[in-house]
């Protein structure tokens, strides 16, 4: 089941039907609103074994099951790992796994009617990888299908990005999430035990993203630990440095989770500052009302460029966290 992004979809599917599909896509736009789901759709459409085209993807099929459980054999999926030398640093792409993905790809599909792969957060390729990546992308094999999928498209390498059809993705609007909740709410009863509080609050929290959507129904602690987060945000706020700095040292150790951090952030300051270019608005809890303007400004780009430093760089995440909490700082 495909939530929102019907425009996407629909371009895709009319691609297929009239047998025009580009040899290699790249889905962007944010974390966890869905792209790499709608690409796992596509290509169960592509090698659906049901003769009606209106019906596929069937999700009965062989092709689609083994698809979806990601065994079929001309199915390949590319995430980003960290290095064996050592624990330090974030995960990127490879360029052994590129190299092994540019020898699979070139085979002949085994049985179905196209060798796929998906990359995954492609923006962590190095130029290097990317480098090799482009040979499959300049000389496509007329069996072989490719879709990139990235935050950050800008990362990737002009050359790649001149090779590849873009689609972009945006955060779905708050009533199509409702109704995936309600749809959900229907078949899994552990949903079914919240409260329509909580369905709202998990509504809101989500800013159209599905993913996290599906992340606070599968695990009602992450929507705590969410929620806890942002109470941090008030306490760093009213602290001294030194505090702050500690806080730092405590929360750098994950900088995946400290991105989720950063987010609510990011979302508790940009609500700030609509207050104040909307005073109708409400800016939500109380803290941060001394912020001017062009302060809040600061604070909303120092947060973007972190994020987007941890997660696409190996910046060293408490000297950034450190800098954050000076900005914070009036």
């Amino acid at each position: 089941m495909i939530i929102g992004h019907q425009k996407q979809w629909e371009f895709l599917r009319k691609s297929a039907r009239v047998l025009r599909v580009p040899h290699a896509l790249l889905f962007s736009g944010e974390e966890q609103i869905g792209k790499k789901k709608v690409a796992i759709e596509f290509i169960k459409l592509l090698n659906c074994e049901n003769r009606d085209f209106d019906a596929k993807p069937c999700h009965n099929c062989r092709s689609c099951e083994a698809i979806q459980k990601r065994i079929h054999p001309d199915f390949i999926i590319i995430e980003p790992k960290k290095s064996l030398s050592g624990k330090q640093g974030r995960a990127m792409i490879q360029i052994s796994q590129i190299r092994k993905l540019n020898w699979q790809i070139a085979l002949k599909p085994f049985e179905a009617h196209f060798k796929s792969a998906i990359i995954g957060s492609a923006h962590l390729m190095n130029q290097e990888a990317q480098n090799s990546l482009l040979k499959t992308l300049e000389e496509p094999k007329g069996t072989s299908f490719l879709i990139l999928i990235s935050e950050y498209p800008s990362r990737l390498l002009p050359t790649v990005r001149s090779r590849v059809q873009q689609i972009k993705f945006y955060p779905l609007k708050q009533s199509e999430i409702e109704d995936f909740v309600k749809h959900s709410r229907e078949f899994r009863p552990e949903i079914q035990k919240l409260s329509e509080k909580d369905i709202q609050e998990i509504v809101r929290l989500s800013e159209g993203k599905p993913g996290r959507v599906i992340d606070f129904l599968q695990n009602p602690q992450k929507l705590e630990d969410y929620k806890r987060r942002a109470l941090e945000l008030f306490e760093i706020i009213d602290s001294d440095l030194a505090f702050c700095f500690q806080y730092a040292k405590l929360s750098a150790d994950n900088p995946d989770t400290l991105r989720t951090t950063l987010n609510i952030w990011l979302r508790y300051f940009r609500r700030l500052l609509l207050a104040q270019v909307t005073p109708c608005l409400a800016a939500g809890k109380s803290g941060g009302q001394n912020y001017s303007l062009a302060k809040l400004k600061k604070i909303i780009e120092v947060l973007q460029r972190v994020d987007f430093l941890l997660s696409t760089t190996n910046i060293n995440p408490k000297l950034a966290l450190e800098f954050l909490m000076v900005e914070l700082k009036i």
